[in-house]
């Protein structure tokens, strides 16, 4: 490293002990003095000696030796350019110090700068590719929107053609309806006139083999007076099955009613009997209020009169079942009672016991009667409609004892038969059902 120094103090120059060598020229008239101290060398211009006569003397004779020498000041002179050349070296390696700081400091920056570069180059080659995965989820979506688009039209066609079978299967089964009611009807009409056919047959029969005295007592017996109900008629000594006549709560009207004195112990009234299909049940809400049939077959005793009657105290409901195998159940309410009309004959009923089920085929709690007329059932359906009969349905429920009246071998997979589920299942018709109440305290 080399240093060219301009230099006028007191127009003398002196070195510095300490340096390793020392060499004057002249150049133009100019002194020129150069320092070599470790690396660095220096280099001193000073001016013209006629610009500084007073000093020629001191410079020249302290390097030329030509006139005397004061040696001291002389010492002391090159001491204080000794330490002006130490300050100024001293500057000089500060300048160093931070030109090279400075460099750190700018190859920091650029490996920064290029770190930076490469991370926006790789955040550019990443947008790149999501624009390209952009794309192509863009394309899928618009190829799945086109996919279901014409997946909807064709469900919408399915849809269409659906509603118009649907329609079309409305119209038949509407029709099947009415071709059942009609079948029905007829099934009854002949039913009734089996069954009044055979009633005279069995009456002719009767009238022969019986003694007068037992066609008395039976005659008796019809024409007896009038009882509250059939445990009445017990308690007062009429221990024999059979037709009594009974007197309707709060009013003079009489009804007639089959008693049966031997079951469990007697006096029961019988509410309701199925036994052979003589009487047609799919009848409206007027005649189940007021009862039908013939209380020495099938019959309805009749919702007002079982409902006034319930409603004086506590009755017990035996219902008896018998299936075309010869098989016998039966299921027992400790509890039973039947609302008023304006409740729509709801049923209440409590304490089973029994072998027709342990669970009541009689859904729990009670529901509303209905009719073929008047429909007060849980469905959106008319389940007296469908299943024939009136009867206390729920949802359609798990029992009907007043539907259709099927014969033996046409029992089967009849949705609309006489059924009681939890003994015998949806589909089978039992053959005969006898449903009948007495006093709780009996």
């Amino acid at each position: 490293m080399q240093l060219t120094v301009y230099f006028c103090w007191g127009c003398s120059v002196f070195l510095a002990s300490g340096y390793s060598s020392f060499s004057k020229s002249m150049e133009t008239g100019k002194k020129q003095y150069q320092v070599q101290h470790g690396s660095c060398s220096y280099t001193f211009l000073l001016p013209e000696t006629d610009n500084c006569r007073s000093s020629t003397s001191y410079v020249s004779n302290a390097v030329q030796r030509d006139a005397p020498l004061d040696y001291d000041d002389s010492v002391q002179r090159l001491q204080l350019l000794e330490n002006i050349m130490e300050n100024n070296t001293q500057w000089l390696m500060k300048v160093l110090n931070q030109t090279t700081r400075l460099e750190l400091q700018l190859l920091e920056h650029s490996l920064s700068t290029n770190k930076l570069e490469r991370q926006i180059s790789d955040q550019t080659n990443e947008i790149t590719k999501l624009q390209e995965k952009n794309s192509f989820l863009e394309k899928r979506v618009l190829e799945m929107e086109d996919k279901h688009t014409l997946q909807l039209q064709s469900i919408k066609d399915e849809k269409d053609q659906l509603q118009v079978l649907v329609a079309k299967q409305n119209s038949t089964i509407e029709e099947l309806e009415k071709q059942l009611v009609t079948a029905t009807v007829n099934n009854s009409v002949l039913q009734k006139q089996q069954h009044d056919l055979m009633e005279t047959v069995h009456n002719l029969l009767t009238m022969i083999s019986t003694p007068n005295s037992a066609k008395n007592n039976f005659i008796a017996k019809e024409e007896q007076i009038s009882f509250k109900d059939c445990a009445e008629a017990f308690k007062s000594g009429l221990t024999t099955s059979g037709i009594y006549t009974l007197t309707v709560p709060n009013t003079a009207q009489e009804k007639k009613a089959y008693c049966d004195m031997e079951t469990g112990g007697g006096g029961w009234t019988v509410i309701q009997r199925r036994e052979d299909g003589s009487v047609d049940f799919h009848r409206t809400w007027k005649e189940y209020k007021m009862g039908f049939g013939d209380p020495a077959g099938e019959y309805w005793l009749g919702n007002e009169f079982v409902s006034q009657l319930t409603n004086q105290k506590r009755y017990v409901l035996k219902i008896h079942l018998q299936d075309w195998e010869g098989n016998e159940a039966y299921s027992l309410y400790d509890h039973f009672s039947l609302a008023s009309e304006e409740l729509k004959y709801r049923i209440y009923l409590k304490g089973l016991t029994g072998t027709a089920g342990k669970i009541s085929s009689i859904s729990q709690p009670g529901n509303d009667f209905s009719t073929k007329d008047a429909d007060n059932d849980k469905c959106i359906c008319k389940c007296s409609q469908m299943l024939t009969g009136g009867w206390w349905f729920d949802a359609c429920g798990p029992s009907n004892l007043n539907g259709m009246y099927y014969p033996l071998r046409q029992n089967n997979n009849k949705f609309n038969g006489i059924k009681w589920y939890y003994w015998k299942g949806s589909g089978y018709s039992l053959k005969a059902t006898t449903m009948m109440i007495r006093p709780a305290d009996f």
